[in-house]
């Protein structure tokens, strides 16, 4: 799929609505708001990496309330023909079809790779993916599990809305209260995960959430691609952590994790223009940014 001239694919994630509390949750909102407003002239598409919400869940007949700005902003995007996509994160996990019927989003329960200029892009939140993380993968099986959802239901908004959003506000990194710390090439998961996946196929881009740094990295593998007959193995003897992945011989180039950010910390965003990939910060944190 070719991108229309002058046209661009925008990339955000984890805004958090809703958390840490009421007010800070609105400023937060009208700024993101306002960077749609912006971007709205040459958006070609727009990608939501999930965790737009702090909790969200829809009951048969009732959604949460608050919101209007976005909701209203994203039915206007919609509306104007620019084609939204969203991911489910860890924290709205639980949605129905709002999005859909209302709002005309197609909403996406797991990564997905696209095609746009030539280049392939992997997407996702990026929750459970990777090595570790073993209690919060079995903890995601239960809640993904349609009969935890039922049960949820069956609570009165008025308790089941207000546990939610009480444990979800206790988490450290959706409060906003401390930064999180890049653990380096070989610690994280989502880097080892890209790493994985680019053993078994080419990829250009991976772009993920859910991390809340905001990572802009050229990746780099213990493993190579190696051609035998015709057909594409795995050698072991690669090239050093420090080396830039290329990827299968003579097939794309060098392969970029990103890492979003969130709005809370960073206010961070990627966009894509035919040829170019850039993450960049909405409000002037760009030395935030990791990069190697």
């Amino acid at each position: 799929m070719l991108l229309p001239d002058n046209k661009k694919i925008y990339f955000l994630s984890d805004f958090h609505l809703g958390a840490p509390n009421h007010a800070s949750s609105l400023e937060r909102e009208k700024i993101v708001v306002q960077f749609l407003d912006e971007i709205k002239k040459d958006a070609s598409e727009i990608f939501l990496a999930g965790d737009m919400f702090d909790f969200w869940y829809e009951y048969r007949k009732v959604v949460p309330k608050g919101y209007v700005r976005l909701l209203g902003k994203l039915g206007e995007l919609s509306d104007a023909g620019i084609p939204l996509h969203f991911f489910v994160g860890n924290h709205d996990m639980w949605m129905r079809d709002y999005f859909q019927k209302e709002l005309n989003i197609r909403v996406y329960f797991k990564p997905e790779e696209f095609e746009r200029n030539g280049k392939i892009f992997l997407i996702g939140h990026g929750d459970g993916l990777g090595p570790g993380d073993h209690g919060y993968k079995r903890l995601k099986k239960v809640f993904r599990n349609p009969v935890s959802k039922w049960l949820f239901g069956i609570l009165p908004p008025r308790i089941g809305m207000g546990l939610a959003n009480y444990l979800s506000r206790r988490s450290r990194a959706q409060t906003g209260t401390t930064e999180e710390t890049f653990l380096g090439e070989d610690k994280e998961w989502l880097i080892i995960y890209s790493k994985e996946v680019l053993a078994k196929r080419n990829i250009d881009f991976f772009v993920f959430g859910h991390r809340h740094l905001a990572i802009d990295y050229h990746l780099s593998s213990t493993e190579a691609f190696a051609k035998v007959d015709g057909v594409v193995a795995l050698a072991k003897a690669a090239p050093p952590l420090s080396t830039p992945w290329r990827g299968v011989e003579g097939e794309g180039g060098e392969a970029r994790y990103i890492n979003l950010g969130d709005w809370i910390n960073y206010y961070t965003y990627a966009v894509f223009d035919g040829e170019k990939m850039e993450l960049k910060s909405y409000k002037g944190k760009d030395d935030k940014i990791i990069r190697n």
